[in-house]
């Protein structure tokens, strides 16, 4: 009995390990199907109830992982279509919740998923996606997905105009030390240091992501794809 309490005490003492959502399975996958009958369906969710903040959420949020996946597979007509698309969703829900910062971060992620499908909209978005990653982090200054979508903002949006890969590897080490968890932060760092010609550092970081999340498709082929030295 005394050993059976113990077990019981121990195992409740971990720390609660959150499944993966269907979002996050269809884009480790890189399920695109999956990932549009899911914006679809959350996009008639939110046309039904126009003034629930966080049903537009959900839609911004899907069209953010489709966008995602699209720029992995570089379908860049597909990715603007979908970021465009879940910029509006995400700008209704800042409206009516203007006090919640990871309305904020989806904003930004959507603004910045752009850039990279649409290099002359790059400085509008890009603009945009600081202003709204910014408003983020003065709100929730512990979020490390505020940090991480800063990173990618910066990742793609060229030094000339306030990005870099430098500034990139700087949010993604604060989204790390914020969540040592981050699986999406060291795989973005990952890619920032191979810009940076720092390939073993590189492995490092994909190897880590890989270990918090193992399904992860693109994860893996820029594991491959780096330079073992």
């Amino acid at each position: 009995m005394i050993a059976r309490a113990m077990l019981a005490f121990f195992l409740a003492a971990l720390p609660a390990i959150a499944a993966p959502s269907a979002l996050e399975m269809a884009r480790d996958r890189q399920d695109r199907a999956s990932l549009q009958k899911m914006v679809d369906e959350a996009a008639a969710a939110a046309e039904k109830a126009p003034n629930d903040a966080e049903a537009q959420y959900r839609m911004a949020l899907a069209s953010s992982y489709l966008a995602e996946v699209s720029l992995e597979v570089k379908d860049k007509k597909q990715a603007e279509e979908a970021a465009e698309r879940g910029v509006k969703a995400a700008e209704k829900a800042v409206s009516l919740k203007p006090e919640e910062a990871r309305y904020y971060v989806v904003l930004g992620t959507l603004c910045g998923q752009v850039v990279p499908a649409n290099v002359l909209a790059g400085f509008s978005y890009g603009r945009r996606a600081k202003d709204a990653i910014d408003k983020a982090i003065q709100k929730d200054p512990k979020s490390s997905h505020a940090y991480e979508a800063r990173g990618v903002g910066n990742y793609y949006l060229p030094a000339a105009l306030g990005g870099g890969y430098e500034l990139a590897i700087a949010d993604f080490r604060k989204a790390i030390e914020l969540d040592p968890k981050n699986a999406e932060a060291y795989l973005w760092l990952g890619l920032s240091l191979r810009k940076e010609n720092k390939d073993a550092e590189a492995r490092r970081a994909f190897e880590q992501s890989l270990q918090l999340d193992p399904n992860r498709v693109w994860t893996k082929q820029q594991l491959d794809k780096t330079p073992a030295k």
